[in-house]
Formats: structure tokens, sequence, C-alpha cells
């Protein structure tokens, strides 16, 4: 009978350990490899448009991606940008670049649509600051092994904007948001 009251307790603090760290942002909390229990994973975001008006004169340097326990995140690194960036995030049914209008085909359920307000080159001198080329992939991105990112096409560089489309497994809960001088997009695993 003592060995199952001190069982009994041993349960009783380990599920207050499991629930003090719970709701910690970011904490593993399974072996590496393993999914996080859905119920880790906040979808509150939805997945209606997002946008800020926010100004910024600042040219876009790289564009980057990982991969997270509840959503895969990609990244525009605006170096020296000072303030809010503006952008505008939303899904749409086809992707045309801004400008000219053209199609571009990018792959994956659904397509979300990036607008960024830092051009993809110097505005003072012309030269080129990131190296995105129209219906082409981003260069440097590999989505290989990516849970809900499965494809990104650059669209334009146009009036003061970088437009990029990116392929996801289904129309699903994003976020945006600024971090320093990097935009951030996270695309939930799952409703």
């Amino acid at each position: 009978m003592r060995r199952l009251g001190t069982v009994a307790a041993a349960f009783v603090l380990a599920g207050v350990g499991v629930a003090g760290t719970a709701g910690a942002a970011g904490a593993a909390t399974g072996p590496v490899g393993e999914a996080a229990p859905a119920t880790a994973c906040s979808t509150v975001w939805g997945s209606g448009d997002k946008s800020a008006t926010d100004a910024n004169a600042r040219p876009l340097k790289n564009v980057k991606t990982s991969r997270n326990t509840c959503y895969d995140r990609m990244v525009f690194d605006i170096g020296g940008a000072g303030g809010k960036v503006g952008y505008h995030v939303g899904y749409v049914d086809a992707f045309h670049q801004d400008g000219s209008g053209e199609k571009i085909p990018v792959n994956g359920g659904a397509i979300l649509e990036i607008f960024v307000s830092a051009p993809s080159h110097d505005p003072a001198t012309g030269k080129q600051t990131y190296a995105g080329t129209a219906g082409k992939p981003l260069p440097g991105v590999n989505l290989a092994g990516y849970r809900t990112f499965k494809d990104t096409k650059f669209g334009a560089s146009f009036e003061g904007q970088t437009q990029v489309g990116l392929g996801v497994r289904a129309k699903l809960p994003f976020r945006v948001q600024q971090s320093g001088h990097d935009l951030i997009v996270d695309v939930a695993h799952t409703w």
C-alpha cells in the first residue's frame, strides 16, 4: 500500500511539472523529432488578410525559412530598417506578378501572397540587394522536409515593394510580426 502511495505521489508531481511547462512559448514538449501534441499549438491567428501601411526605405537583403514545432517560418531580412515595416499578406486564388499581371504558377494547396514594403534593390543606386528573379524560386530557400511550406516564387520588386508567392499545403492560419529588422510570416501546421 505504501508503494502505491509513493507511485501516486510521483504521478501527481510529474503532472505538476508538465502543467508548469505546458504554457511556455516555444518549449519542447516531447523528444526531438516528434510533433507536439495538438493542444500545445495555438491556431488563433486566422487566415484572413493582414497588413500594415508603415513605409520603409531600406532594401530587402535576404529571405530565409525555418521549421518549428507548430509552424513553418519565412523571414524577410530588411537590414538597417528603422521603425515598422509595411506589408500585406493574404491568400489568393492565383499568383500574378505585380506590375505586369503575368500569372506565375505556385505549387501547393493554397497560395499566400506576400508584399513587403522594401524593394529588392537600393533605391539610391539601383543596385540589386536581393537576387530574386520573377517567376523563379527564391534563391537559397530549400523547402525539403517542411510540413506546411511547399513552394516559393519571386514575383517582383515594383514601386518600393517586393512580392513573393508562398505555396502552402492548405489554407492555414498565419501571423505576421516584426522583430528588429526582420519581418516574419509564420504559417501554422494545422487548424
